[in-house]
């Protein structure tokens, strides 16, 4: 009963971001947020796939945005360019934005492991929202065929944007497969042909006629194609034609390679921080945003802020025990199973923001007050912009580098041995670095009855690292805490039917969409600074935690600015075991890239067209090399600014239009 009192508190997590009360009722809502709540709540009941839901949740934001701008005379259309005129503005937008969002989320939640539930949350919305799911004609002027008309172009042109979704997202056949055999979780031990590269988990095993084991419920890597599908605001000059990845992050830190003590280094902070997952360590810090976050971007340097500047007080203290704030920080922002995973997770976040009652809705902070509708058609196409341009960005290096994750470099180092000291039994160049209360040589002293190794008599001349034990078989019930284990046998803070994600550990997608959002979020806000200048989450003792029990007391999150929270996400995957900081840090620097490039191409649709020349895709009132280069690069696909005549594909007849009008504009 109590696990089920946990997942319940999890999924109210958007109303509780915020310590403020809110000042809408549902009732009171826009129908985008009431379909943006719709469709989270349809995400969690779906596979954790974070690349595809960022993907659904553009797709429908995008169609809302364009639902609503139909009926405007100045703002332009992402797809849909109609405009139309309604007796009823409001009523009419309302029911175009309802069926548009309805159609997409039928058609991408057709399949899954819950559709009956997830059909019954689109069907019941409708219902409570006084349209018939019946209607599907996209033919005339009527509001409703406007949506479905809507809903029928973007599903149509988003077939070839490279996700292959009619191949439920998977990769081309002949796709590369892991270089590494699979790791059995479960049992110690490690076989690597490359430390650097991807692993895939085993979840289970089995013991053949010969006693040998045989892997089971293998991790099938997860998109490794997304970094091809079309983006919102990026384009082809923001590509790096060698490496196929978008923006200029570095390559990911080697062992024996580019970067070895960072890779090294960052592996022991891994370590360190699992040796933190325990409440009962007698460690109290301050979690306050007057001594904790601020940091410069890309870093962890941050000693926090003295004073609320929306307040004008002080930031009191805020002490809390070491190991609940870590623990609980690993699970608020895993945003795995049954979550509405990391972009989902910041459209909870940003529907609190609106929420808020010192929340105005204005764009950028300035200007006039927007309705619900309008406000929130625009936070939603661009945040969710941003969170596919993110997804796609992350991914991209992802499949580039196929960078291994903590678990099998930890492992890895420790099948190794140690390599502090040479006279010493077990040295190896790769091994791990000693420390002591850490991470220590078993020897026949420390195996004593007794002694601190006792636990691993018979282990003698390995290495045991002191770190969180693994899940408990009473979850619900108990906690671990950290003991001494073998190093071959360490595990993340996760779920034991997760353990880590089935995908490379280069770049962090948490870091990436949380900065992204960070960035959207100010920008969209003017501020960078949540409402009224503090964001709070309580963990109640003994109800928040999933993996195990916990916290053992009540305590509560706070984040002064939309930057400190995002930081908080890169961190906590340090924590939980599934990043060291050199993936975590460059998906900051390229959020806050993701996130202004987003605000401003959300900006240009908001905004009067400007009449330019066909052809002219970067408006610079010339059509020259820049231009072709520009749709060359987009050749086969749908990108909007380089299909110039609107068919859906970029081909032939846009090269012509574009050859057509070479030189300077008129």
């Amino acid at each position: 009963m109590r696990n089920s009192l946990k997942m319940a508190s999890r999924a109210l997590l958007a109303m509780a971001v915020l310590s403020a009360t809110s000042t809408l009722s549902f009732a009171d809502q826009s129908v985008a947020r009431q379909w943006d709540e719709t469709l989270l709540a349809a995400i969690r009941k779906d596979t954790p796939r974070p690349p595809v839901h960022a993907r659904n949740l553009f797709h429908v934001s995008v169609a809302m945005y364009d639902a609503w701008a139909a009926y405007d005379s100045t703002a332009q259309g992402y797809f849909f360019k109609e405009k139309l005129s309604a007796v009823d503005p409001t009523a009419a937008r309302n029911e175009a934005v309802s069926y548009a969002a309805y159609r997409i989320m039928r058609q991408r939640f057709a399949t899954g492991p819950n559709v009956a539930l997830v059909r019954s949350y689109l069907d019941t919305r409708m219902a409570a929202l006084g349209y018939s799911v019946d209607v599907t004609t996209t033919v005339g002027d009527s509001p409703a065929a406007v949506g479905n008309r809507i809903a029928a172009q973007l599903l149509e042109r988003t077939l070839a944007d490279g996700s292959r979704e009619q191949f439920n997202y998977a990769p081309e056949a002949g796709t590369p497969g892991p270089v590494n055999p699979p790791l059995i979780a479960a049992l110690p031990g490690i076989t690597m042909v490359d430390p650097n590269r991807w692993q895939p988990l085993a979840l289970s095993f089995t013991i053949g006629a010969k006693g040998n084991v045989i892997p089971g419920s293998i991790q099938s890597r997860l998109a490794p194609h997304w970094g091809n599908v079309n983006t919102f605001a990026l384009t082809a000059a923001d590509r790096d034609p060698t490496r196929g990845v978008y923006l200029d992050a570095p390559a990911p830190a080697q062992v024996n390679g580019i970067g070895d003590a960072a890779y090294r280094a960052g592996h022991e902070d891994v370590l360190l921080k699992s040796c933190m997952l325990t409440p009962d360590d007698g460690v109290m810090i301050d979690i306050s945003p007057a001594v904790m976050g601020n940091n410069t971007l890309g870093t962890n340097d941050g000693t926090g802020r003295a004073i609320n500047p929306i307040t004008g007080t002080a930031y009191a203290s805020n002490i809390v025990k070491r190991g609940d704030w870590s623990r609980c920080l690993s699970e608020f922002w895993a945003d795995g199973p049954t979550s509405a995973t990391p972009p989902g997770h910041w459209n909870e976040i940003a529907n609190a923001v609106t929420d808020h009652p010192l929340f105005q809705r204005r764009v950028g902070g300035a200007g006039a007050v927007l309705d619900t509708l309008e406000y929130d058609v625009k936070l939603y196409v661009t945040l969710n912009g941003a969170m596919h341009d993110a997804a796609v960005t992350a991914w991209g290096y992802k499949t580039a580098y196929d960078s291994s994750r903590p678990i099998s470099a930890i492992r890895y180092m420790a099948q190794c041995g140690q390599s502090s000291d040479s006279s010493l039994p077990s040295f190896h160049p790769d091994g791990l670095k000693l420390a002591s209360g850490m991470c220590e040589l078993i020897t026949a002293e420390t195996t004593a009855p007794g002694q601190r190794h006792a636990a691993l008599a018979g282990n003698e001349g390995k290495i045991a690292v002191l770190a969180w034990g693994g899940a408990p078989t009473d979850a619900a019930n108990s906690y671990t805490g950290v003991k001494w284990i073998l190093g071959s046998k360490w595990m993340p803070y996760q779920r034991g039917s997760f353990v880590t994600p089935a995908f490379a550990g280069y770049m962090s997608g948490h870091s990436t969409f949380s900065r992204t959002a960070a960035d959207v979020l100010t920008r969209m806000t003017g501020s960078e600074y949540f409402p009224g200048g503090l964001a709070e989450f309580t963990c109640t003792q003994n109800q928040f935690l999933v993996f195990e029990d916990g916290p053992s007391e009540t305590f509560t999150f706070q984040w002064a600015t939309y930057f400190d929270a995002a930081d908080n996400s890169g961190v906590s995957r340090i924590y939980g075991g599934i990043h060291p900081d050199f993936d975590d840090f460059p998906g900051r620097r390229l959020g806050a890239q993701l996130g202004s490039k987003a605000f401003a191409k959300a900006s240009d649709l908001f905004a009067p067209p400007i009449t330019v020349c066909v052809g002219d895709l970067n408006s610079d009132g010339s059509v020259n090399g820049f231009d072709l280069t520009t749709l060359l690069a987009a050749w086969g696909s749908n990108q909007t600014e380089a299909d110039l005549n609107g068919d859906g594909v970029v081909a032939a007849a846009d090269l012509t239009l574009l050859l057509s009008a070479w030189g300077t504009c008129p």
